[in-house]
């Protein structure tokens, strides 16, 4: 990708554009999702926000956050009293930009160019209740307009799981009230109606897609709109 990008800064348009690569926190644990983008400069830290709830995230309108990973909060007082000095220097405007500055959260409204720069890191954090946190890495940043405000690269297949139950069948549904680790509570359609006779809630309330993605699962997600075909479940055949 870092090839065919910088083969593209001989013909393209002048102007900024980033590679980042979007991941799951490795602090928060190891999930091998992972997608690859092409970020105009001129796009916002918003228009990224939309695409990765659109691709991996949305569920129930929640909250989100971008955050340096160099940011270091010596508390909410000095952090706000921080912003403060900003605001009455010109540097931030408005008084939600004020806030976020103060919790060390970058604004969505702050162009990708004013913000990235090569090998940053940045963490972004979707719903603060059943928080999925993924890290965003500058791979490279490149002197020329992106084709679109963002433009996906790359992304993994969809994994290839077994059924938990008989561990013979590729799965294809998941109980929200089992699932874990170790990929328990995944199943097949001839176990899920196993499970359905053991597990009230899954009848109820619990069974969900499974999905490309690492917010499957969580909450009430059941997906994404964009890239829908590598959404769905892995082939049965190549399931191993």
């Amino acid at each position: 990708m870092a090839t065919h990008l910088a083969a593209k800064t001989v013909q393209g348009k002048p102007g900024t554009s980033f590679h980042l690569k979007v991941e799951l926190d490795p602090r928060w644990g190891a999930a091998p999702y992972f997608i690859s983008l092409w970020v105009d400069g001129e796009a916002d830290l918003g228009d990224l926000d939309a695409f990765l709830r659109d691709i991996w995230l949305e569920c129930c309108g929640h909250m989100s956050s971008f955050r340096d990973t160099k940011h270091e909060s010596r508390g909410g007082m000095f952090d706000f009293f921080h912003a403060q000095e900003l605001m009455e220097q010109g540097k931030i405007k408005k008084y939600e930009q004020l806030m976020e500055t103060s919790k060390g959260e970058l604004p969505m409204s702050r162009k990708i160019k004013d913000t990235l720069k090569t090998d940053q890191k940045l963490e972004y954090q979707y719903d603060f209740g059943s928080t999925n946190q993924l890290l965003v890495t500058v791979m490279d940043h490149y002197k020329i307009k992106a084709d679109k405000p963002i433009v996906l690269l790359s992304r993994n297949e969809p994994l290839a799981m077994l059924c938990a139950s008989c561990g013979k069948t590729a799965a294809e549904t998941l109980c929200s009230v089992c699932y874990g680790y170790e990929d328990e509570g995944i199943f097949c359609k001839k176990c899920a109606k196993k499970h359905t006779k053991t597990c009230e809630d899954f009848a109820d309330y619990a069974e969900m897609a499974i999905v490309n993605s690492p917010r499957m699962g969580v909450c009430a997600y059941e997906g994404g709109s964009i890239d829908m075909q590598r959404d769905g479940i892995a082939n049965p055949k190549t399931a191993t």
